[in-house]
Order: structure tokens, then C-alpha cells, then sequence
């Protein structure tokens, strides 16, 4: 059996090593001799500092302080542009005191090590300080996507009980002021755009607090354990899952910076991702930071020509970008790519969900440089396979384990989260397809979910962390992503839990039920599809329709609110009541409709109105 490219796609050869602009030499050169050599304990002793004195290890520490306390200084750490044109640099020097203040004013605040800082704010300088700051207070930092409506606010403050909120009197007034009566655990709201006299009852101006905090400190000790980031990601049923990571997480952002994403110091470094999410963390603030870059943060929201003004006028080196956006800059064709100047990139790199093929060609064609995907999850803090620099990308594969990192497609022999059972998955030979698992114990593996230890227990067996993911590995060791093994929603690169968003559709009056798949879109990877079915006195219309996108909007954001609503008479069910969504997407798409032996009822499909993707 031929399993060199078990994905099917043979028609895309590899692309071999690309031929990167000036001289500067890969950091991996030679795979196999570094995946040989490589010792994640080695490998902090060398690349780390630790805190000095031998007291523990920081992110805030190895992010900031090691460049500002030495030659680096000067460096230019983060370069802002605003959405209206102007611009700020923070070298640093700078970002060291900055979060100095910003640490001395949360430990005025009476805030103490282990205590959540949630931050909901758009790319302003203000959320880097404000999560350097708090980690070198040793806080443990939650960022949340900003476009979330109350409901998900809520919902993850309350799991994470957020004893500090930073954001802005926008954000404040409409996401956090009608729920946070629900939010007895929240002491404090900084606002990072007012001063003075003009704040709302119950906030503090975070400039007003750092313009007058000193700006020395000195980070308490910090063993490697102690918690620092809380991530939040959806699952299939029940609440979102918090997934806690501890400050060893710096060693292995670090390392994937270095190896993976190619970063050498000195680069301009621009990853699009919002912290909001785990990416916009890892590689958006603390990775191009450890590794003494200058990071790009652009305020302003994805503009086709923007994109490319800012590549060209920033003279990007590497980046760092999600597959929808490929997909918006390809629809918008090649012509306007090469309307600038590109020359100064050197490495191309994607995530978020599956790359397509098509599109590792094109930026090879047009951009003149191959895109690499590479593969990581919340759970894994950083990332765990990709495509290299030096090596040749097979399109559609998500590449190869980082040094250091072993992983496996593995088939379950239970369910039970066996974890002390060595039998409890058998490995699969190449070409068969079965579940991902990586080999429990690098430094970013997440070390709880927030308060829901049976869910984290069932995530390992026999001594490896099981994604989820479905995938191939070839004979050569590349991994080819198949499918997921529940029915998470990825939008844009947003990961949607289908339960989340089907709660908020029940509390509207009108409907009884509801159900939510991903349906596929050429720009967006998937839409949100909600089918409805309706309480008695009520009727399918255009206008309950658009009611329930509104209603839906409201409670959620954009981001994550179906695109599209279906009503039904009956929403396909087994006899245990659970509703059957893999059903609802087989008849979506025209599939198989597999074992429906189960079913409560079979009554066929859909009545009433479809939204073609109407809520924009």
C-alpha cells in the first residue's frame, strides 16, 4: 500500500526547500539530527535564564526583563499600528517598566498570586502590559476574544471567577455591565481609554493607575509550575473548558518560535491572531518575545490591501496567519499581491484549522515563498507538528513533530480515560487513519480544565494526551489532519462548541429546540448552520428568522452566532434524547446517513425557511 501522501491529494507534489531572502540560515537544518540531540531540560538551561538568583522561572521574566536588562534594550519589542494610521514602539526597556507599573498597581489592588485577571479589549498596547504585568505579579491571565457578546463573557468569568477585569468603557458597558450583578467574585474593572472624573461607577482607570505606580519591581520567586494563562476552548456539550497552563509553558513558546516559526532575533515578526485566542498568546505576545524580535500589532480589522500595505511597509520577515485569511487575500487575486513588495518575507506559516493544498501553491506562486501549516491545539499551549524552513512542504500535510515532542496515531481500547493502563491505546501503523496523541509531558501542556477534573482525566490514556483530531501518518512521519472526532465548529479560526451557541437560540420564547453544525464555506473553513424547532403558537417566518439571528447576535457577537437558521418541525433525536447533529450535517451535505437505528423518529427533514447567509 503506498502511504506516502495517505490524504489522497496527488496532485499536489511537494514543494521543495524555498529559497529564503538574504543569508540567513535555518535555526533546524538537520531534522532528524535535532530531534536526536534534543533535551527540553538542556534546551531551558541554554536558551532560558531563569529568575535571577535561581529562583524559579517567569514568563513575564524570559519574555521581557532578560532583553531589557541587557544589549537588547534599545530593541524595539512591539511596533503598534493604529487603526487609524497612527503608530507607537515599546522597546524593551520600555515594556520592562511599563509592566513593572502595571505589576505594582495589580498588587496594590490587593491581588495575589493564583488571583484570574481576565482582559476583553481590541490590540491595544495597554492588554501587553497589562498580561506581561500581571505575569510577573504572578496573576494567572484569561484573554477573551472581544467580539463575544455577554452570555460567553459570563459564562467563562464565572468558570475562571475573575477577580480583576481589564477592558474599555465600550466593552464594559455593553458586554460586562448587564452581567456582571452575576460576577460576585469580580473586585475590580480597569479601564484602559478613560482618565479622571468621566469613569463609570465601579472602574478604575488603568492609565491613571500605571502613569503613577514606580516603576521598579522585582518578580516574586515563580516555580514553573505555578499557573499563568487560562485558555478557554469549546467542547461538543456542556460549558467551554478552561484550560490551565503553568509558566514552564515559556520553554516550549519559545522553542516553537525558534524552530518551528523560524524567528531569529532582530526579525519583524507579525502574527495576526487576536489574543483573544491561545495563538494571539503564545506566538501574539510571549514567543516573539522570548526570542528578542520586534512584533507587529496592528489594531485595525482584516482589510485585503491593509494586509499587504503592512507586509511591504513593515518589512514583515515572518508570519503568522490563519487559513481564512489565505483564503480572502487568494479570492481577492494575485494582481493586488503583487501591487507591493514582499521581498523582505522570509517564512510563511498558518493555523487555526486545516490548510488547503491550493493554498500552499499559491503562496509559492504568488507570494514566492510556500505557506507551512502546522498543527497545535489550547490544550497543547504551543505548537506540536508543522512544516519547516528547511524541509520540503507536502501540501495538505501538517508536517512533522517538533524536537521534542512525540506523537502518534493511536486507536482507544476504552473510553475510561485509563490513565494508569499501558494497553490503553494501540499505536497504528502509517497509513491508517485513527486519533492523534502526543506523549504526555512537554512544558505547555496544559495542566488542568478549571474545575472539571473527570474532563481532563478522560483527555489521557496510557500515557498519552488524546486530541480529538483524526489523522494519517505517512511513511515519512508527515501527518495529515482528517477530521475531528466531535463536532466543534472552526470559523475563521474560531473554535465554536455547538451546545453554546444552541442554549442561547432556547432562551428566545419561540423556540423549543435547537441544533448546531458546521457547514462548510470556501472563505471561512464553516459557517454556523442553528436548526429550530418551535414552540406550540408560534410559526416559521422570515421574520422570526431574522428575530432569532438578532437575538442570537446579541448574546453571543458575531463571531460566534449562527450565519444561517433552519426551522423543523422535529430535530432528529436517539431514543435517549440526545439529539443527532451528525445526522442534521449528513443531510445538509447530501451524505450517508449511516447507523439510524438509534433514532427516536426518522420524520425527514427540514419545513419552513432557510437563511442563505443573510446575517452579515
Amino acid at each position: 500500500m503506498d502511504t506516502s501522501n495517505p490524504s489522497g491529494r496527488e496532485h499536489y507534489p511537494p514543494i521543495g526547500k524555498p529559497q529564503a531572502p538574504a543569508a540567513v540560515a535555518p535555526n533546524l537544518i538537520d531534522y532528524d539530527a535535532e530531534v536526536g540531540a534534543f533535551s527540553w531540560e538542556r534546551t531551558r538551561s541554554v536558551e532560558l535564564d531563569g529568575l535571577p538568583g535561581g529562583r524559579g522561572l517567569n514568563i513575564a521574566h524570559e519574555s521581557v526583563d532578560r532583553h531589557a536588562n541587557g544589549a537588547a534594550g534599545d530593541w524595539v519589542a512591539i511596533r503598534w499600528l493604529g487603526r487609524k494610521g497612527d503608530t507607537r514602539e515599546i522597546t524593551y526597556r520600555e515594556l520592562g517598566e511599563l509592566t513593572n507599573r502595571v505589576a505594582n498597581v495589580l498588587i496594590s489592588l490587593d491581588l495575589e498570586a493564583g488571583d484570574p485577571l481576565f482582559v476583553l479589549s481590541g490590540r491595544l498596547p495597554e492588554l501587553y502590559t497589562a498580561v506581561l504585568g500581571a505575569l510577573k505579579a504572578r496573576l494567572v491571565v484569561s484573554p477573551l476574544f472581544a467580539a463575544f457578546g455577554p452570555e460567553p463573557v459570563q459564562t467563562r468569568m464565572s468558570i475562571g471567577r475573575a477577580r480583576a477585569l481589564l477592558t474599555t468603557k465600550r466593552l464594559y458597558e455593553r458586554r460586562v455591565l448587564p452581567i456582571r450583578d452575576a460576577l460576585p467574585d469580580l473586585r475590580h474593572v480597569l479601564l484602559v481609554d478613560e482618565r479622571g472624573g468621566s469613569l463609570p461607577e465601579g472602574t478604575l482607570s488603568f492609565r491613571d493607575l500605571v502613569d503613577e505606580a514606580s516603576p521598579d519591581f522585582t518578580i516574586p520567586d515563580t516555580a514553573p509550575e505555578d499557573p499563568a494563562l487560562l485558555h478557554f476552548t469549546s467542547g461538543t456539550t456542556g460549558t467551554p473548558k478552561g484550560a490551565l497552563h503553568v509558566h514552564e509553558a515559556v520553554l516550549a513558546h519559545h522553542v516553537t518560535g525558534r524552530l518551528a516559526l523560524d524567528l531569529h532575533p532582530g526579525d519583524r515578526f507579525w502574527c495576526t491572531a487576536d489574543p483573544g485566542w491561545v495563538t494571539g498568546t503564545s506566538y501574539g505576545i510571549v514567543s516573539p518575545l522570548t526570542n528578542g524580535v520586534t512584533s507587529i500589532v496592528d489594531e485595525a480589522d482584516f482589510d485585503v490591501e491593509r494586509w499587504y500595505r503592512v507586509l511591504e511597509q513593515e518589512r514583515v520577515n515572518v508570519w503568522y496567519t490563519a487559513p481564512t485569511a489565505i483564503r480572502m487575500l487568494m479570492k481577492a487575486g494575485a494582481e493586488v499581491a503583487r501591487g507591493f513588495d514582499l521581498s523582505a518575507l522570509r517564512f510563511i506559516a498558518s493555523v487555526g484549522e486545516p490548510l488547503n493544498p491550493e493554498a500552499v501553491v499559491w503562496g509559492q506562486e504568488v507570494l514566492g515563498l510556500p505557506i507551512h501549516d502546522n498543527w497545535w491545539q489550547t490544550e497543547t499551549g504551543g505548537i506540536m507538528i508543522a512544516n519547516y524552513r528547511s524541509m520540503e512542504v507536502r501540501p495538505g500535510s501538517m508536517g512533522r513533530p517538533l524536537p521534542g515532542i512525540e506523537a502518534a496515531v493511536v486507536r482507544r481500547r476504552d473510553d475510561g480515560g485509563a490513565e494508569a493502563s499501558n494497553d490503553a491505546v494501540e499505536l497504528e501503523e502509517p497509513g491508517v487513519e485513527g486519533e492523534l496523541a502526543i506523549r504526555k509531558g512537554w512544558p505547555s501542556m496544559f495542566r488542568a480544565y478549571v474545575g472539571d477534573e473527570d474532563r481532563y482525566r478522560r483527555c489521557f490514556a496510557g500515557g498519552w494526551y488524546l486530541t480529538g483530531d483524526l489523522c494519517k501518518r505517512d511513511d515519512d512521519g508527515y501527518f495529515w489532519f482528517v477530521g475531528r472526532t466531535d463536532d466543534v465548529i472552526k470559523s475563521a479560526g474560531h473554535l465554536i462548541g455547538p451546545f453554546e451557541v444552541e442554549s442561547a437560540l432556547v432562551e428566545h420564547p419561540a423556540v423549543a429546540e435547537a441544533a448546531v453544525i458546521g457547514k462548510p464555506d470556501p472563505t471561512l473553513g464553516e459557517v454556523v448552520k442553528a436548526f429550530v424547532s418551535l414552540r406550540a403558537g408560534h410559526s416559521p417566518s422570515e421574520e422570526l428568522r431574522l428575530e432569532l439571528l438578532g437575538h442570537a447576535r446579541r448574546r453571543l457577537g458575531s463571531a460566534v452566532a449562527p450565519r444561517e437558521i433552519e426551522f423543523q418541525d422535529e430535530l432528529p433525536r436517539t431514543r435517549s434524547g440526545k439529539v443527532m447533529r451528525r445526522l442534521l450535517k449528513a443531510r445538509e451535505l447530501g451524505l450517508p446517513e449511516g447507523d439510524t437505528s438509534t433514532l427516536e423518529q426518522t420524520s425527514p427533514h427540514d419545513t419552513g425557511v432557510k437563511d442563505e447567509g443573510a446575517a452579515r
